[in-house]
């Protein structure tokens, strides 16, 4: 006798939801102000409110078809669906105090969730961080405000927060919620205008911004101003950002924080990551974080340069912008990676005992509509007035550094920058530009400061304010100016009147010294004080000397083309030039190409020519920049005392018809000198006496016409001894070669 099936026993059935009560209506401004986004405190309609009828809960989900509430001890409830807009309210009678409770959502397509609520949280930011933002003073901004994964009231989640006081409205807006604005309202924090909203679930990875309902009544998106992460472009999309990386440069931080950065060789490569070299099997794709960590470290290396600068990485709309037109102050751009990626670069180079500067700019941004500009419909972060606010050369705003929250958005740019990804210095970009009120402004197109001068002094506070906090959160950190006038005091310390920067790049110097190279040798004479003026002002700021990306664009050519002469001659006068920049007082800087002779002016649109390496000449010029570097990073005269005259002085300043100049660097602590004379005509120089210091052999160990280099090879055979003949005011001299346009490096004898 066969049994009848065996049944599996029935599934136990969610209890059915009755139907809570309905609560007392909302007033009618206030349902308006709530469905329209004119709201400041969602959170006191919206969520679980104790009432003397109960407990009344209410939820604005337009996406959803029905509303369940699950109390924690208590049946589930359908929530009554009271407006068409999305409006959800109950009433939980006999409950007289709010209790942990989710929400069942059910849509259209038969998808069900069950999420906590955003609106049962407090908020993530506290009255300390609002009140140090306000006065601008929160130094770890980045962890604070923008979008963060965190855990409150034991849930994890995402808690979003923007800065924008002027709005009628903000709603956080992304991938989770299809983008639909009336889904997350956020609340204004007490009178900080900060709005802020925890999302429970919600993890790193999706796209977001903030649906905005500005002053002026109209709805836009905005990026958010803080994102550490954001779409490559030309998506304009933040992206909830998480960091899982753990540098391993301990002690390169280390070692850089115990030393003076004026008492140490700088020698700075300029880098622009996306034409420095390319994949060509991958369609010319640049070179990504990852890939480059290796191949730029290794290449950086073997040239011996101390750092790298990158041109600005900073998040950038416009590509054909260099970086210099940023739209997200706290994202480094994604054309290359994640922000992982580049801490993955940066901590590599540290590894390789290089160090890496950014190219950051605080003097301006651009108008897109989907970053900083008119962000909550009025000016914000610029000046309303186009007289302060607007920038006639770049089509740019101008920061209100007038205002603490746009001083303390830049801070925490710059110490993020620092701090959490790792960047040894910040060059600041177009600092005269922040300094002068009439900067390229015509009268009448200026608005004088409180004392009718042109000085920006509200700019000058927080440059000041800037270093002041970099040193003394990063000790031996590099801040740089691009400082292109003769304002006193920038790389002089704050507490001595100056601006507080460690460097200044010496524009003065650049100009001068291309003009006297640019020149035919046979009209040099008339140009010899173009090399001399420098050594007037020289002790008057810690210098760079600057041989940038921007002397190499705009139809000016490249550094090799700008030479002068047949193509040998171009290749010697830049072998000399080189030789004289790295023997004068101020530390380095060459733009990318000039290493090896770039024929072509540069283009951010193309790699690098590296072919023109198959080339002796090319791979000639290549090696001098690397021995340069190398004898200058060993030799202490050479930077010990940069910045002092008593590490410089002339032996032979008035051969200009000869186009012949010498002088020694001195390392004062240490006695140990170096004699550099150039000869910057295209003949050879038999038996040319030059006045020195000391008796005995001097050893040439620098030659820019070495044959190594491409040169003709005239030279001294290793080395001279002095002669006991007093000459060029020195008590020795000796009768030298001077190789044509060349620079000699003589080591004066330990005495």
């Amino acid at each position: 006798m066969s049994r009848p099936p065996r049944r599996a026993p029935p599934r136990p059935r969610p209890p059915a939801a009755a139907d809570a009560a309905v609560p007392a209506p909302l007033s009618a401004p206030e349902r308006e102000r709530l469905l329209s986004l004119r709201h400041t405190d969602p959170h006191h309609l919206l969520g679980a409110h104790a009432s003397p009828e109960g407990l009344v809960v209410r939820v604005l989900r337009p996406d959803a078809g029905a509303v369940r509430l699950l109390l924690d001890g208590h049946p589930p409830l359908a929530l009554p669906r009271t407006d068409p807009a999305g409006l959800f309210e109950g009433l939980v009678g006999g409950v007289a105090e709010v209790r942990p409770y989710r929400l069942e959502l059910s849509f259209a397509e038969g998808r069900s969730a069950v999420i906590r609520d955003p609106y049962a949280f407090l908020p993530t930011l506290g009255e300390l961080d609002l009140h140090l933002f306000g006065r601008g003073q929160h130094e770890l901004l980045h962890a604070k405000m923008g979008a963060h994964v965190l855990e409150a009231q034991g849930v994890s989640g995402v808690s979003f927060s923007v800065w924008a006081p002027n709005a009628q409205g903000v709603s956080v807006v992304g991938d989770w919620n299809r983008w639909d604005g009336r889904i997350h309202p956020m609340r204004v924090l007490g009178g900080s205008g900060v709005w802020e909203l925890f999302v429970p679930g919600l993890e790193a990875g999706p796209h977001y911004k903030f649906e905005m309902r500005g002053a002026d009544g109209q709805l836009v998106l905005k990026g958010d101003p803080l994102a550490r992460r954001t779409e490559l472009p030309p998506g304009t999309a933040s992206i909830i950002a998480r960091s899982e990386y753990r540098f391993g440069d301990q002690a390169w931080r280390e070692s850089q924080a115990a030393v003076n950065p004026q008492q140490r060789p700088l020698s700075i490569y300029e880098v622009h990551l996306g034409s420095w070299r390319a994949v060509p099997e991958e369609g010319s794709r640049p070179l990504n974080y990852r890939e480059l960590a290796d191949t730029l470290g290794d290449y950086v290396a073997e040239l011996g340069f101390t750092h790298i600068e990158l041109l600005p990485i900073t998040e950038h709309p416009f590509g054909g912008s260099w970086g210099y037109q940023v739209g997200n102050f706290y994202a480094p751009t994604s054309r290359y990676g994640e922000p992982d990626d580049l801490r993955y670069l940066v901590d590599r180079l540290h590894q390789r005992g290089i160090g890496v500067i950014l190219d950051w700019v605080p003097a301006h941004f651009p108008k897109d509509q989907f970053a900083l500009g008119r962000f909550d419909g009025t000016a914000l972060y610029e000046h309303a007035d186009p007289r302060q606010g607007e920038h006639p050369d770049w089509g740019t705003y101008v920061f209100n550094f007038g205002r603490n929250e746009v001083l303390n958005f830049l801070l925490g740019s710059a110490l993020y920058w620092l701090e959490s990804l790792g960047m040894d210095g910040l060059r600041l970009d177009a600092v005269a530009s922040m300094l002068y009120l009439d900067y390229s402004r015509a009268p009448g197109q200026w608005v004088p400061n409180a004392y009718g001068g042109n000085e920006n002094l509200e700019a000058i506070h927080f440059l000041r304010r800037l270093n002041e906090v970099a040193y003394r959160r990063r000790p031996g950190v590099l801040m740089i100016a691009e400082e292109s006038t003769a304002w006193p005091g920038v790389s002089r310390p704050t507490y001595a009147g100056g601006l507080g920067f460690g460097f200044k790049w010496n524009m003065g110097w650049m100009h001068d010294t291309l003009r006297y190279f640019t020149k035919d040798p046979i009209h040099r004479r008339y140009h010899h004080n173009d090399l001399t003026f420098g050594l007037l002002y020289a002790w008057s700021e810690h210098f760079i000397l600057p041989l940038s990306h921007d002397e190499v664009v705009h139809g000016k050519g490249s550094l090799l083309d700008k030479m002068p002469g047949d193509r040998w001659q171009k290749f010697a006068n830049l072998r000399a030039l080189y030789g004289h920049m790295w023997g004068h007082p101020g530390a380095k800087l060459l733009f990318m190409g000039g290493e090896f002779g770039q024929w072509r002016e540069w283009s951010h649109d193309r790699s690098l020519d590296w072919h023109l390496l198959a080339g002796a000449e090319h791979r000639g010029l290549q090696r001098l920049v690397g021995d340069l570097n190398r004898a200058y990073r060993a030799e202490p005269a050479l930077w010990e005392a940069d910045s002092d005259p008593a590490s410089f002085y002339w032996i032979d300043v008035h051969s200009a018809d000869d186009n012949v100049l010498a002088y020694a660097r001195v390392a004062p602590s240490r006695g140990r000198q170096l004699v550099c004379i150039g000869n910057f005509s295209p003949v050879v120089r038999h038996g040319y006496r030059v006045g020195l210091p000391r008796p005995g052999r001097y050893e040439e160990i620098l030659n820019t016409d070495a044959a190594i280099y491409g040169g003709s090879n005239q030279g001294n055979s290793g080395g001279v001894w002095a002669d006991p003949w007093p000459w060029h005011g020195q008590p020795y001299s000796a009768a030298l070669t001077l190789p044509p346009l060349a620079v000699l490096w003589l080591r004066v004898p330990e005495g």
